[in-house]
């Protein structure tokens, strides 16, 4: 938190897998995860290395490299396995802006590039990363932020009280495509 609140900031990504039947696959964060444990998310998130393939400076670059490092982390958080969620089948929709502390020594400060897949996959869950997963339907999803007990990520919240449902509703059809590839930084 000290550094988050000098300013410093750091990339990351937010990937949002659907099935075939167009239900999110979330995730809960294993108890173990430093930040934010125990949480409902998105399907997967995390940061691109500073390693080639994974960095770009330019906003083409940039999404190539997170594209790669989602590849990456699908695979090592819930064993899906590259040839499942091909690079060109990946979604860029926008980049958001955030900060949130965790738990008052740990939080996250970032750009998050959102990323859309859509693709039927086998998991295989790596329980120090993954407590547990399941797909929803958008009511479902809606339903599940009604219910006291459930903890959601704040970058998760974010972006469903603000995109989430309206681009999900567009799914599969070509008027999603409006959406996609903005390049503005939305500030939340």
């Amino acid at each position: 938190m000290p550094n988050i609140d000098k300013g410093l900031l750091h990339r990351a990504f937010s990937v949002f897998l659907f099935d075939s039947n167009k239900r999110l696959l979330l995730q809960q964060r294993a108890t173990e995860k430093i930040t934010f444990p125990d949480m409902w998310t998105n399907t997967c998130c995390s940061h691109p290395l500073g390693i080639p393939g994974e960095t770009g400076a330019q906003l083409d670059a940039a999404v190539l490299g997170v594209k790669r490092a989602a590849q990456r982390k699908l695979e090592q958080e819930l064993g899906i396995k590259p040839e499942q969620v091909p690079l060109d089948k990946f979604e860029f929709f926008t980049r958001i802006h955030y900060k949130a502390p965790s738990d008052g020594k740990w939080g996250e400060h970032e750009i998050d590039y959102i990323l859309f897949i859509q693709a039927d996959v086998d998991l295989n869950e790596n329980p120090n990363e993954v407590r547990d997963t399941k797909y929803v339907s958008a009511d479902e999803l809606k339903a599940m932020f009604e219910q006291p007990g459930l903890k959601f990520t704040p970058w998760f919240k974010l972006i469903c009280n603000s995109m989430l449902f309206e681009w999900w509703s567009h799914l599969g059809t070509a008027a999603l495509d409006k959406y996609k590839g903005e390049t503005e930084i939305r500030r939340m």
